[in-house]
């Protein structure tokens, strides 16, 4: 396995687009830092992503590393109709404005809304957030087919720009017959993770599980103050969260996004459950060579945060400087990490909820009290041990060995892991040979270092860990 050093803890997530599809650009992504990529599906077709996922796998083989692929499915998009002429008309605070299931182009006074599930949640006072929040309504008062509105705040709107609906449940589905198509395609190609958007309760995740024929990882992005409430519940059914904070900071006002951030993380750490912080990172550099000081501290912030992965957009999509996005937030990072582990406090001993999580914790224990400890090395057959490892975020490399791919390429997204798939393993004696196989052909050790081994035996037993033994290489 060719070492991709310094690629620190937490994970780069990058999307890839028009200027990021070639395989020449797939390889220097990855060994700039990439760990996981992204398909938007609102963008591409099924010859383009055949494309991206062949450059992907060529990578894979290269530098014998597990890369992941994630299928970001577009959900319901809610949008007003269209303007007599494709006018773009300006509202001013206090305007009256009246939406309406109309098809009829629309002028200074009304527009269409074509979305009866809105009507069916419609209520006085309820706020409607046109184009990306910049133009405000409030609900006077409604029918079954239209609202009267005054504006809150102005601005101007045109064709086909989005709506939100913060305050109110919709009876829509999460997933479109669109996305029940790009889920398809997405399985069929091999998805190593599937996003869903538009969450706004757990049942939303329930339901695409049902659907899904595959064991794809299953990430619920957090974009509506509605899946914010219901977190608790969503965090039991979902793989993986993703903080989604460009409609989350859309919907709700942007001093409280930080603060929603900040829980969201603290709440995926103590479930174990990987956490993507994602938009807007990096904005600026979709234009600039170099960040501004404010991006660059809000990766900082996900970083200390304990975020499992950063994620980048329009960045690495259709930005001019995707490799130097990608550097940029990898430096961030590690130069973040280093200053983690300098403050870290005294090893201290925890109360483990079960004898599994007792076992990890040791190891991670383990690993930071024996100075000369490279690394941990878990033996998992369903990703459990590695990320329940992951969860005490022990600042140390963490090796995940499992006999099988799929699990291998879904630890991609875990803090601090490197997955590599090894055979079946059958005697401790297996154990310790592949360690050291794997620990040397990874490139995170070398003979005569130390590391700690966690596993479960019997073997074939999903989460039982009850191993610990400390290796020399």
């Amino acid at each position: 396995m060719s070492s991709l050093k310094n690629k620190g803890f937490c994970k780069i997530v990058a999307t890839l687009g028009p200027n990021t599809s070639t395989e020449e650009m797939i390889d220097r992504l990855v060994m700039s830092g990439v760990s996981v990529f992204r398909f938007n599906c609102s963008h591409g077709s099924l010859e383009e992503y055949q494309q991206r996922i062949k450059g992907i796998r060529a990578a894979e083989k290269k530098y014998n590393c597990n890369i992941g692929i994630l299928f970001d499915l577009q959900g319901p998009k809610l949008r007003i109709g269209r303007f007599k002429d494709s006018a773009v008309i300006t509202l001013k605070e206090g305007d009256k404005f009246r939406v309406d299931l109309s098809p009829e182009p629309g002028d200074k006074t009304r527009v269409s809304l074509p979305h009866p599930e809105i009507f069916q949640a419609m209520q006085e006072g309820l706020e409607l957030l046109i184009n990306d929040g910049i133009v405000r309504v409030r609900v006077d008062s409604f029918t079954a087919d239209s609202a009267e509105t005054t504006v809150i705040a102005g601005g101007q709107i045109s064709d086909r720009k989005g709506v939100n609906v913060p305050g109110a449940h919709l009876p829509i589905s999460a997933l479109t017959e669109k996305d029940l198509k790009d889920l398809k395609m997405a399985e069929d190609l091999g998805a190593d993770f599937v996003a869903l958007s538009f969450v706004q309760k757990a049942e939303d995740i329930i339901y695409l599980r049902s659907l899904m024929r595959s064991q794809a990882g299953v990430i619920a992005k957090i974009e509506k103050p509605k899946a914010v409430e219901d977190l608790d519940k969503i965090l039991e059914v979902t793989d993986v969260i993703m903080v989604a904070r460009g409609d989350l900071g859309v919907e709700m006002n942007s001093e409280r996004v930080p603060v929603i951030q900040r829980r969201m993380i603290n709440a995926c750490r103590k479930a174990g459950k990987p956490v993507i912080v994602a938009t807007q990172m990096l904005e600026s550099m979709v234009n600039n060579v170099t960040p501004t000081r404010a991006e660059a501290s809000d990766v900082a912030t996900a970083v200390y945060e304990g975020a499992d992965a950063v994620m980048l957009s329009a960045e690495t999509a259709n930005g001019k400087h995707p490799i130097e996005a990608v550097s940029t937030m990898r430096r961030i990072i590690t130069t973040v990490e280093r200053e983690i582990k300098i403050q870290e406090p005294p090893v201290s001993f925890k109360v483990a909820d079960n004898p599994e999580q007792a076992i990890i914790a040791a190891a991670g224990m383990s690993a930071k009290t024996m100075a000369m400890a490279s690394l941990i090395i878990n033996f998992t057959d369903s990703g459990t041990t590695t990320k329940r490892t992951a969860k005490e975020r022990p600042y140390v490399p963490i090796l995940s060995l499992t006999p099988y791919e799929d699990i291998a390429r879904r630890m991609t997204l875990v803090w601090g892991v490197t997955s590599m798939k090894v055979k079946n393993l059958e005697s401790f004696d297996d154990i310790l040979r592949e360690a050291r196989a794997a620990a040397l052909a990874s490139g995170m050790a070398k003979e005569g270092d130390k590391a700690v081994i966690t596993a479960g035996v019997p073997f074939g037993h999903s989460g039982d860990t009850n191993l610990l033994y400390i290796v020399s290489i």
